[in-house]
């Protein structure tokens, strides 16, 4: 017979523990890392333009100037750019633990842990109780991890953009303005982890002002700056949970170039 427990606290689990360090390895800490080359082949070292999709961006941009203004980020726009971009980080929390707790694998181990415990407590109730207390703990450490890497953010590059993104070489923040409020962000800087390529950072867009093609306005942004700047490449990150900005990036012409943990 398998010990019963004493005190009233359930017995070692070892397939919990399992799942514990499952829910650990969360797949929101993936980068998806997207590649865009900007210098065409054959073009001899010569900066050339992209093809219709540059152009297509550049006139979605020409076509919101009436409602938005794309300009570079200024000390009065700190707080608003701050408050939209934790706001933006915190939105992809739930989606994050959803599509840690959807996967096949999980649900395998918790009905192990329900079937061992029941097996230990006849218990549905108590074995209910073990299975929510390990979906709880796992959501928590996700918030934890997610709210480091805005911690992370806030108190480096984010405590002082002009300083960060404005005098240095090669470096940009731009903010998008409607005349009473900035509602979406980028940046750019030549990463140290890839040669000859400008890093595109930090978008975001409000929520209200989304689907207005702002992103795509920020991004073509950042790839003409590049392009002036003499960069052949511009690559970027992303979370494995940012769905809506992979299609934006793959729709643009990035592609995915390989994933690795951080």
């Amino acid at each position: 017979m398998a010990a019963c427990p004493i005190s009233g606290f359930p017995p070692f689990n070892p397939v919990a523990a399992r799942l514990a360090a499952l829910l650990a390895k969360a797949p929101q800490h993936k980068i998806y890392l997207l590649l865009f080359k900007i210098m065409a082949a054959g073009t001899g070292g010569q900066k050339t333009t992209t093809a219709a999709h540059l152009t297509a961006g550049r006139e979605k941009a020409d076509s919101l100037a009436g409602k938005y203004h794309i300009r570079k980020y200024e000390e009065r726009d700190y707080e608003m750019v701050l408050a939209f971009y934790i706001q933006g980080i915190r939105e992809h929390i739930p989606r994050a633990v959803w599509k840690s707790f959807s996967r096949p694998q999980l649900h395998l181990a918790l009905l192990a842990v329900f079937l061992l415990t029941y097996l230990c407590w006849a218990s549905v109730i108590t074995s209910l109780a073990v299975v929510s207390l390990l979906l709880t703990a796992g959501a928590l450490h996700m918030k934890r991890l997610w709210d480091e890497y805005l911690h992370h953010a806030l108190t480096t590059d984010m405590m002082d953009i002009r300083r960060t993104y404005l005098e240095p070489k090669d470096c940009c923040f731009w903010v998008v303005d409607t005349g009473e409020e900035v509602v979406g962000m980028v940046a750019v800087i030549p990463p140290s982890w890839w040669n000859n390529a400008q890093e595109l950072i930090r978008l975001s867009v409000k929520k209200e002002h989304r689907r207005q093609g702002l992103s795509k306005a920020l991004v073509k942004t950042v790839i003409r700056f590049s392009e002036e700047h003499g960069y052949q490449e511009v690559v970027l990150g992303t979370s494995m949970v940012q769905h809506a900005a992979h299609r934006v990036y793959e729709s643009m012409g990035f592609h995915k170039k390989y994933l690795s943990s951080f």
